[in-house]
């Protein structure tokens, strides 16, 4: 089910720059029980990627209700919301835009993250790299064909996930998914403003990781890095955190750093 500005609908104008232009922005969230894991979060990052594409958006009490009345009654769910600058005039220019679109929606929570978390996923290395933009690096917009190249060219080989770099060779993220890697007491997590995309349970582990005996590092890294690392963990905002069992063909068999954040991100507030 959608619901488009608050009607129960599956059609939305051509001339939306959704459409057109990929000209909005979204967020993915885990539905337990009906809540919204880490809603303020979510919330948060719609109304910071708004502010810094310039998107007039002034529905937020009636965004919030929506998203609070759809994740009624699922135990387990995703929540999707998206915010575009909505329709008005041909080209780029925004300028005859005055009603922005909101568009929601809810799905089933992906299973195969339970087994991911048991077993452990692999990761093998894209040849895709993300370009590097710094105003909109760490956005959740909805230019997304990079991922869309990336999610093609893994879905050619056995692994699970991907580990992608930029276009300078650093170190970015997984295709849907940020990643931290452990070296001795060392977490290490790529810096973010040049590309990728920094996920609301990046966030929520970078604040657990502050408060723990782990010294946390952002950085630029290159692949020989995190491919001298101990332990390998993904996340994103539904998985919540996955331990990686390989990367490149290279064993990981340490968990220490998963099962520090695996309970904390579990139910995250």
């Amino acid at each position: 089910m959608f619901l488009i500005n608050g009607r129960e609908q599956n059609l939305l104008a051509a001339s939306d720059r959704a459409t057109q232009f990929g000209d909005g922005c979204f967020t993915t969230a885990r539905i337990i029980d009906g809540e919204i894991c880490l809603f303020a979060a979510h919330l948060a990052r719609l109304q910071d990627a708004c502010q810094k594409l310039l998107i007039p958006f002034e529905q937020w009490p009636e965004l919030q209700d929506e998203m609070k009345i759809l994740a009624q009654g699922h135990a387990r769910g995703v929540l999707k919301v998206i915010i575009s600058r909505g329709s008005g005039g041909r080209g780029y220019s925004g300028a005859n835009c005055h009603n922005a679109t909101r568009i929601l929606s809810v799905s089933a929570w992906p299973e195969h993250y339970d087994r991911w978390r048991h077993e452990g996923i692999t990761l093998a290395l894209s040849p895709v790299r993300l370009g590097r933009n710094p105003l909109l690096a760490g956005l959740k917009h909805l230019n997304r064909l990079e991922q869309v190249l990336i999610r093609s060219h893994l879905e050619q080989t056995d692994a699970d996930e991907a580990l992608v770099l930029d276009s300078e060779g650093w170190v970015t993220e997984c295709c849907a998914a940020n990643l931290f890697w452990r070296k001795g007491n060392v977490v290490y997590t790529p810096r973010l403003d040049q590309a990728g995309v920094n996920g609301i349970m990046r966030q929520f582990c970078i604040r657990m990781l502050a408060q723990s005996p782990f010294s946390l590092v952002e950085v630029y890294a290159g692949l020989e890095e995190i491919m001298q690392a101990d332990e390998i963990v993904v996340c994103n905002a539904l998985m919540p955190v996955i331990p990686v069992r390989s990367c490149g063909g290279t064993l990981l068999s340490s968990r220490l750093l998963f099962d520090f954040l695996a309970p904390l991100c579990e139910h995250p507030n």
